[in-house]
């Protein structure tokens, strides 16, 4: 007895991993952290320190789940998903922490040096959660074993403002 879902597997197959996809697999491994956060404009920065697990999902995305403590929230988790979509051409990606209750979703481009990659996202607003604002989150390898993550808020003014960076060091 053939049903539909054998039909449907037989037309169905896996798409091969492209440039992009290969691109994402140099964040796959184990890696610490150490960064800072502007909590408020008078304050000086907030250090964070942790580490992030990043693995590879059939070669077309990458999962990260990091661990530490993270300023003004203590111990947190965060998971951070990222992939790219052929049909739309774009890298996409998910980020969600235990500190929220909003799911970011990304859309992103690599730049011409193929060395920084640029999600877009919208969330609730750091100074007015009940408005929406537009965050940056920039990924920029290093070197094999250096990776930094920038977070900007695109402000009032139409300037983005950087409010975290952390930098990632592939653990020996």
């Amino acid at each position: 007895m053939e049903t539909g879902n054998t039909q449907q597997q037989e037309t169905m197959t896996k798409p091969e991993p492209q440039k992009e996809h290969r691109w994402l697999e140099q964040l796959v491994g184990d890696w610490t952290f150490e960064g800072e956060a502007m909590m408020a404009p008078d304050q000086p920065p907030a250090k964070a320190t942790g580490s992030e697990t990043v693995r590879s999902l059939g070669g077309l995305w990458t999962i990260a789940e990091g661990q530490g403590d993270m300023p003004g929230c203590g111990p947190a988790t965060t998971i951070m998903t990222l992939g790219y979509d052929l049909a739309k051409k774009r890298f996409v990606g998910t980020f969600i922490a235990s500190m929220m209750t909003n799911m970011f979703s990304y859309v992103g481009t690599l730049d011409a040096s193929q060395k920084v990659l640029t999600l877009e996202t919208e969330g609730p607003s750091m100074s007015d959660p009940a408005k929406m604002a537009k965050y940056r989150d920039i990924i920029e390898i290093k070197s094999a074993n250096e990776r930094t993550l920038t977070s900007r808020l695109l402000g009032d003014d139409e300037n983005w403002h950087q409010f975290m960076s952390a930098t990632y060091r592939r653990k020996r």
